[in-house]
């Protein structure tokens, strides 16, 4: 242990864990100064909302502060249930699993579904959920190149029916998978496709519905996540019928674990009701997009998206440490992002917008990041 944790210290990569005062909201406090805050994934602004937060606490008092049990024991309420059929109504699933988080949702769905003589085909830039998950399920896994869907036809073709996984947004890169494509070549190779839409939920489309409504696909699988837009905890899967029923039946992680507070499934509902209704919040954030890319286009590390993650490249770990550190000390916490998240020289500063900011709190943000190019050109940059 010691070694490993020298040779990432050496390399520039250690982690490290920081402390914050206060919601994690777009205002965020470390003890000893008051920052705005770039690197949360609160991206409609939620986490923080003031109907939501009573709606937590009403529900603490009606139902407790946890539940005790899993699913299959006591765990599973009425308020469980009415989560369930607001996802499925939202989202037009027969069936859904809650989870307390998207790494057990995802690992629990290819754990669960694969046997020893499938294949499994993923995009490879996958979240690492589910890359681990692939590694140590029984069956075969498969990587295509990133966003690709000619790589994925060719491995269709060589092995046959698979179950396809993308992300629908990507969360260190910020770009969209084109399910279209994916959803035809799985009909036409008789395959199945699931979608960790974590970060689109909520975001993307007229109701947040996400990137599968945009495209206007229904895989045979879809994960979605509470931590992020809806600004609460906890994850859900999305499906069929029998294949809900399969998964309750085999799915350890399921069976095995806790379930989710009630109190936490009615905040998650209030928040679903939110996300849903209003517009505003979107509409909000698509603002601050513009407003981001018309001040960050010039810089040499930027790249243009279509969501609420703008990656902004440094090029070297060294370099992104820097800037991460230069921006915090004008006030504005923004997180490097470094290899193995990451490729080599690929580092970057994972700057999320959120509808809790305004648009000269992104203003701000664009003037510093220009100030540090002025004052440390790049030569390793991508």
């Amino acid at each position: 242990m010691q070694q490993a944790l020298q040779q990432r210290s050496a390399q520039g990569l250690t982690r490290t864990v920081t402390p914050i005062k206060g919601g994690n909201t777009h205002k965020i406090y470390d003890g000893k100064q008051e920052y705005i805050n770039f690197s949360s994934n609160d991206y409609l602004g939620l986490a923080n909302d003031e109907a939501l937060k009573k709606a937590w606490i009403s529900a603490i008092d009606q139902y407790g502060a946890g539940s005790a049990a899993s699913p299959m024991v006591t765990g599973q309420t009425h308020a469980h249930q009415r989560l369930q059929d607001t996802l499925c109504d939202w989202l037009g699933f027969e069936q859904a699993l809650l989870f307390n988080s998207g790494f057990s949702a995802n690992q629990a769905a290819l754990f669960t579904l694969l046997q020893k003589d499938d294949c499994l085909l993923q995009d490879k830039l996958n979240h690492a959920s589910l890359m681990e998950a692939g590694m140590l399920s029984p069956g075969k896994m498969q990587r295509f190149s990133h966003n690709n869907p000619a790589r994925l036809q060719q491995l269709l073709q060589k092995h046959g029916p698979s179950l396809v996984v993308t992300e629908g947004v990507f969360s260190m890169d910020g770009d969209c998978a084109p399910l279209g494509d994916i959803a035809t070549l799985c009909q036409h190779h008789g395959s199945w496709l699931m979608v960790d839409d974590a970060h689109g939920i909520g975001v993307l489309g007229e109701q947040g519905q996400g990137s599968c409504s945009v495209h206007g696909i229904t895989p045979n699988l879809l994960m979605v996540t509470f931590g992020k837009a809806l600004g609460v905890q906890g994850a859900a899967i999305l499906c069929d019928s029998n294949t809900a029923h399969y998964l309750r039946q085999f799915a350890r992680h399921f069976v095995y674990s806790t379930a989710m507070p009630a109190a936490q499934a009615v905040a998650v509902t209030h928040s679903v009701h939110l996300a849903r209704n209003q517009q505003w919040r979107r509409q909000h954030l698509a603002h601050l997009q513009d407003v981001y890319t018309q001040a960050v286009a010039h810089l040499p590390g930027f790249v243009h998206t279509q969501t609420a993650i703008k990656p902004y490249l440094a090029g070297s770990s060294t370099r992104a440490m820097a800037l991460a550190d230069f921006l915090r000390q004008q006030g504005l916490w923004a997180t490097a992002i470094r290899p193995p998240t990451v490729a080599k020289d690929k580092a970057r500063i994972r700057i999320t917008l959120s509808a809790s900011h305004l648009p000269h709190h992104v203003l701000t943000l664009a003037h510093k990041l220009e100030q540090f190019e002025l004052m440390n050109p790049a030569k390793d940059a991508s």
